[in-house]
């Protein structure tokens, strides 16, 4: 088999949403349940997922682990999802798992049992990877949900971590906070350390019943009790618990995923686990999570951004008054139309000189730019519809003086396209 004939093998029969977990228990069970033996962290939330597995990746390959981590969705390369201290798995070990999964596949057809989809097929190929590879911890990301998430075949994780809960996907996963932090709240599980930031009370009532129900404990990471000591485009420094914290990441949201991260990893320590102070600090100041507010070009800074609901954009909002208070703005905006995206351009337009609107890739949920920018026309008439990323890039940058910044958020799925137009066409990108 070759690469290109894996990379088609895992995309799978089925797309879309399954909110059971059968499909994927039948695929485990025909490759011999990977996930069992494992030591798992799990983390779900809305934001801050992949920052906060930044961090507690950053900090257990500080102390000597071996540590898998696996996150989603894709941003600049496929392959990135899957890592062991950081780094990628290569295209021969994505291959030869891929081999074995299609054999798997094979026996799931003989026997009648529905096929997994794309996500479910990644998830256990990553699974697989860990145990072969003899991971110590695995960090591992829920995709959308929690309870009926494919990573939630594990058994119970050492930690079940929550990030930010806010509003997003309501159509699986609940029209109500409270209804969507129960969906979240089932990676928890008896034998586990639930850790959370801190989290609007209807999400903390969903995650204290839930912890009651398994008797599980719940540690509460107290961003309130974090003291701001520098917050620049560089990065975000506090001190939380009388430690002083350093993290590379830029963003307002930083020190509440920073403060979540350091709980996580102090009840490891408390448990035994040869975590040092100094370890988790130094371990922090090198997490590596680009694509979230992160520049890829300096003069004029350009900045890509996953926002892409109501939350993220306030955060990115706020984060935009921090840095850039006085700045000229450009922005390059791309949704998909299952999104909230009238809260996030309510919240983010009017900050924006210019606003060029694009479709995301995936035509079938993408928001076509025209209808884009009649949504943003409301709140700034100065908006223009874009058939293409490359044809935003180039408007941006012709509108743009060198003292001004551009940026380009509303989906996630953008983020790898642009990064490489701006690179392509510019000295001044790292």
């Amino acid at each position: 088999m070759t690469y290109e004939e894996a990379r088609t093998l895992m995309q799978g029969r089925l797309s879309g949403v399954h909110l059971e977990l059968d499909r994927m228990r039948n695929l485990l069970e025909e490759l011999g349940h990977p996930e069992e033996g494992g030591q798992y962290i799990h983390i779900a939330g809305t934001n801050g997922k992949g920052s906060i597995a930044a961090y507690i990746t950053g900090a257990l390959t500080e102390a000597g682990f071996r540590v898998g981590t696996y996150t989603s969705p894709v941003v600049y390369e496929y392959g990135e999802q899957y890592r062991i201290n950081n780094r990628m798995i290569s295209r021969e070990a994505y291959t030869s798992l891929a081999e074995e999964i299609g054999a798997a596949l094979q026996r799931m057809e003989q026997k009648g049992l529905d096929a997994p989809s794309n996500f479910e097929l990644e998830t256990a190929l990553g699974l697989l990877w860990y145990r072969q590879q003899n991971c110590d911890w695995v960090v591992l990301e829920c995709g959308m949900g929690g309870r009926t998430d494919a990573t939630n075949t594990i058994p119970a994780p050492r930690l079940a971590v929550f990030a930010s809960i806010s509003m997003d996907h309501m159509g699986y996963l609940g029209e109500s906070l409270g209804e969507i932090a129960g969906v979240k709240a089932g990676i928890i599980k008896p034998g586990c350390t639930a850790v959370t930031a801190e989290q609007p009370q209807e999400v903390m009532e969903a995650l204290q019943a839930e912890c009651e129900r398994c008797h599980v404990p719940l540690r509460v990471g107290r961003t309130s009790a974090a003291e701001l000591l520098s917050s620049r485009f560089d990065g975000v420094r506090i001190r939380y618990r009388g430690r002083i914290l350093e993290s590379p990441l830029a963003g307002v949201c930083q020190v509440e995923n920073m403060v979540a991260a350091w709980e996580a990893l102090h009840v490891l320590q408390e448990q035994g686990v040869p975590l040092t102070d100094e370890t988790i600090a130094a371990g922090m100041r090198k997490a590596d999570w680009k694509g979230r507010f992160s520049a890829v070009c300096e003069k004029p800074l350009f900045i890509v951004d996953g926002a892409h609901n109501a939350r993220a954009a306030q955060i990115l909002r706020e984060s935009m008054d921090l840095y850039f208070p006085e700045r000229r703005k450009i922005f390059i905006m791309g949704v998909f139309a299952d999104k909230e995206y009238e809260e996030v351009i309510r919240m983010t337009a009017p900050a924006a000189d210019r606003i060029f609107a694009i479709a995301t890739p995936e035509n079938g949920r993408a928001l076509p730019a025209e209808e884009l920018a009649e949504a943003i026309r409301p709140f700034n008439p100065r908006v223009t519809a874009c058939a293409s990323p490359a044809e935003a890039v180039e408007r941006a940058f012709a509108a743009a003086g060198e003292d001004d910044v551009i940026l380009s958020f509303g989906s996630l799925s953008n983020i790898g396209e642009i990064t490489e137009l701006v690179r392509g066409r510019e000295r001044n990108c790292p």
